[in-house]
């Protein structure tokens, strides 16, 4: 996990005073307060990347690396969830700290797309009724998050706060549309959830496209018009190619159910169109984020070292695979399902050389 800057190493010291220890919790507890201390808010983007691309996988029909992923996230999944509550509980000023700050409290809606994205892997194989909680979770987190993050934004935000070229800010979309999409995949066919369900959720993936819109412009306008230095890209800019394919894929699961009324399906045209058009705004981006990377470390020679920050960058790749997946089997066009099965390794190639950062950070602090 990431260690804390200087100043909230003050804050987060008198946590480590407790109560004694005894045993081996006595030699982890030192390590278990430091994790949770400097446990990063976005770090739910790891299962996040784990999950999307261990979904590829099995919508490929690659079954055991898409196991081996789910089984990494059934142990990462609660243990994230733990270290945030351990954080909630003993360093809650260093926790509050980063929900009343503009420029990082987006990261908290990574929690909301975690759950949906273990929902789903749940979900593809055959536990419908746990998956379904944990959706009705992320639903009841992403209302909760969305009016406080705006909230946030909203007043205490300035003009020397955070920037939209960030990407953070686009996790609010991602959070979104993952409700949209575990919501149709489980929530639509559950009889027992009510018709409701058929209009909320349309609600919803515009809701994200608009928002979407919003920031979009906001983020072009500050990249193509305003001077950008090398540290201001970062790796959390892949969102908006991710926030673009998950849109993606909300609007095609939305097609799949055909709706539930004639309103609904006289809006499936839209629907489709919308729906084509994000796909190749994401498809567009790709280069454009290997360009921008190309030119930070390449050109500018800034050093490329693990962060949990890259988790940001495996997303998008696997959500992009799952979608281009889906559109492949929606419009019938082969190359669409090649070009899938590629991203989906290169997600895989992707979370592995983050996976090895994972494991070389987690080991050199545990050696302190």
């Amino acid at each position: 996990m990431n260690e804390l800057p200087h100043h909230q190493h003050q804050s987060a010291t008198p946590g480590l005073g407790g109560a004694p220890r005894s045993g081996a919790f006595q030699a982890a507890g030192p390590w278990l307060d430091r994790a949770a201390a400097g446990l990063d808010p976005g770090y739910f983007a790891l299962v996040m990347a784990t999950g999307i691309v261990s979904n590829a996988f099995f919508l490929e029909g690659h079954r055991a690396p898409s196991d081996i992923l789910f089984a990494i996230n059934g142990a990462a999944y609660p243990w994230l969830w733990l270290m945030t509550l351990l954080r909630a509980a003993r360093f809650w000023p260093t926790m509050q700290a980063d929900l009343l700050e503009p420029s990082r409290v987006f990261l908290f809606f990574t929690t909301v797309a975690a759950t949906d994205v273990f929902a789903m892997s749940i979900g593809l194989r055959g536990f419908a009724g746990v998956a379904l909680i944990l959706w009705l979770v992320a639903l009841a987190l992403w209302l909760a998050l969305t009016y406080f993050g705006f909230a946030v934004l909203l007043f205490r935000n300035h003009a020397e706060g955070a920037d939209v070229v960030g990407g953070a800010w686009l996790n609010a979309i991602v959070g979104t549309q993952s409700v949209v999409i575990v919501g149709g995949a489980l929530a639509l066919p559950a009889a027992h959830i009510g018709r409701q369900i058929f209009i909320m959720l349309p609600m919803l993936w515009a809701v994200g496209l608009v928002l979407y819109g919003i920031l979009v412009v906001l983020l072009c306008q500050r990249f193509f018009f305003s001077r950008i230095e090398p540290d201001e890209v970062a790796p959390p800019l892949w969102v908006v190619m991710g926030a673009a394919a998950i849109s993606v894929n909300a609007g095609l699961v939305l097609l799949a159910d055909g709706g539930a009324t004639p309103f609904l399906i006289s809006l499936q045209p839209f629907l489709g169109g919308a729906t084509l058009a994000v796909w190749a705004w994401a498809t567009w981006w790709i280069p454009l984020l290997l360009l921008l990377g190309v030119w930070k470390h390449g050109v500018h020679l800034r050093p490329l070292g693990y962060s949990p920050l890259l988790w940001s960058i495996v997303f998008p790749l696997g959500m992009y695979a799952a979608a281009t997946w889906r559109l492949s089997r929606f419009v019938a066009v082969p190359a669409l399902a090649t070009w899938s099965s590629v991203m989906a390794w290169i997600a895989l190639a992707a979370w592995c050389a983050t996976a090895a950062g994972l494991a070389v950070s987690i080991w050199r602090n545990t050696a302190r």
